[in-house]
């Protein structure tokens, strides 16, 4: 990684050198937060690690800034654990492999974390800069961004000061964001019932691999196929003419990742193996052809193995499988008010067979309460058709866009004046934490900004060199501009 820190700007890429290095996946973030703690109290800052974990760090201004309004950068601790299934990576233990490749930082067949290692390594690259002008400033770095906004959710009032606060966890250079979607958990329960594994059947497992998978909101409307939905797909298809029956399903690992990979493990008369090879083949062949611009590399694997103890009964097998097929997936519907921006979206993330049942857990998104809540029924009617049970937990709230917000304003005109051209305003059909933000802080005026991040929430994820320095030069504009206390 040495050649990271050239780039420029150095001290963002030094400390996000040091962010790869020590192990933060969602739930995890511990080891870091530690050694941010440690390195600002040796800086003499000011740092509280709150009641559930966030990390609160105050600078004071710099000379001559001391009267402007107080301003809190953003960022999460916490990034996406995901890799490609022939990596040997322990997210908790090793270290992230970043590397530079061309004008882009990417990282050796894991997710790189750059959503929000970037913002962070921008917010404490300031905060250890003498040369950087500003204000009194705070930077507020949140648990748990990733995997149910805890740190978001735990924020109390009273702990920050700033009046204005600057979220970095945006994904498009030239797009300042002034909203966001909201979100909850759907976890269907799928009852299953079991029964002897067929004496002299073929046991197999196949699996599905080689799919790009993504941000469930930022990349859910480029239409990338979800092996869970994909999978289930040809299985209902399929596995009546070849008597296939079930004894585990499993796919994707994350609620807000388009899940890449899944797999089935089953059992089928020896006589239809030949068949099912075949019925394999045709399957991968057609779903190639539908999805060749947005799945060049996806691939159908078969692999006999010994036979399984038990397997689902045909009814259980039945109504999970109908389940899986119907649940809708991917955009619900476009934005009327926002063009080009998706309004609702529904993710099937995981599925995991448990002890007796099947355990699907999906991610709704939406611009509007609305549209949330008629997913929600969607699923609760879907579940009830399917005799198993549906749960709705995590909610948030989304970020509602306030045209009139005086940051934005400062950001949109400090972007026209440095690269003399106008910016994107727009609304992010992802979970910014600022919607939980505005609960403790009803008047905080919010708005977020960031570099280009590629395919982030998979192994794929890649940042645009270029444009770190471009939010970089922003970034610090911002902060001197920043106007006086009334």
């Amino acid at each position: 990684m040495a050649a990271l820190s050239t780039l420029y700007p150095q001290p963002l890429w030094q400390w996000f050198e040091q962010i790869c290095a020590i192990p933060h996946p969602s739930k995890h973030e511990q080891a870091l937060s530690q050694h941010i703690q440690q390195w600002a109290r040796r800086q003499g800052l000011n740092v509280v690690e709150d009641k559930v974990g966030n990390l609160i760090i105050k600078k004071p201004a710099t000379p001559g800034m001391e009267n402007r309004k107080p301003v809190v950068i953003q960022a999460h601790l916490d990034m996406v654990p995901q890799k490609n299934a022939d990596k040997v990576h322990d997210f908790s233990k090793d270290p992230i492999e970043a590397y530079v490749d061309g004008d882009w930082v990417t990282a050796n067949g894991t997710t790189l974390g750059a959503d929000n290692g970037i913002g962070m390594a921008s917010a404490l690259a300031i905060l250890g800069s003498p040369d950087v002008k500003h204000g009194p400033l705070e930077v507020l770095l949140t648990i748990d961004e990733e995997a149910g906004m805890t740190g978001a959710f735990g924020l109390e009032p009273g702990v920050l000061e700033a009046e204005i606060l600057i979220n970095t966890d945006s994904e498009q250079e030239g797009e300042i964001y002034m909203g966001c979607a909201g979100g909850v958990d759907a976890e269907f329960s799928v009852p299953v019932s079991w029964q002897d594994a067929p004496a002299g059947s073929e046991a197999v497992t196949l699996s599905l691999s080689g799919l790009k998978g993504g941000h469930s909101g930022v990349n859910i409307h480029l239409g990338r196929g979800n092996a869970n939905k994909l999978l289930a797909r040809f299985l209902v298809a399929e596995a009546r003419e070849l008597e296939l029956q079930l004894s585990d399903l499993s796919g994707g690992s994350l609620r807000n990742a388009i899940p890449r990979e899944a797999s089935v493990s089953l059992c089928l008369p020896a006589a239809k193996l030949d068949l099912l090879q075949q019925k394999i083949t045709i399957f991968e062949q057609l779903v190639q052809q539908e999805l060749a611009a947005v799945e060049p590399a996806i691939k159908f694997s078969l692999r006999q193995t010994s036979l399984p103890q038990r397997v689902m009964t045909l009814a259980s097998q039945l109504a999970l499988l109908n389940l899986l097929h119907a649940c809708p997936n991917g955009v619900m519907r476009m934005s009327d008010d926002i063009p080009g921006v998706t309004e609702t979206s529904l993710n099937m993330g995981v599925i995991h067979t448990a002890a007796d049942q099947v355990q699907v857990l999906c991610l709704i998104r939406s611009l509007i309460d609305s549209g949330r809540e008629q997913v929600e029924t969607m699923l609760a009617s879907l579940a009830e058709l399917a005799g198993a049970e549906v749960s709705f937990s995590g909610a948030y709230p989304g970020w509602k866009p306030e045209p009139e917000s005086a940051v934005m304003k400062i950001v949109n005109d400090t972007y026209q004046d440095i690269y003399h051209k106008q910016p994107v305003i727009m609304v992010i059909h992802a979970g910014l934490e600022c919607g939980l933000f505005k609960k403790p802080y009803p008047d905080m005026d919010m708005v977020s900004i960031g570099p280009t991040i590629r395919y982030p929430h998979g192994p794929d994820e890649m940042v645009n060199i270029e444009t770190v320095g471009q939010y970089w030069q922003l970034l610090l504009a911002v902060l001197e501009r920043i106007p006086v206390k009334a």
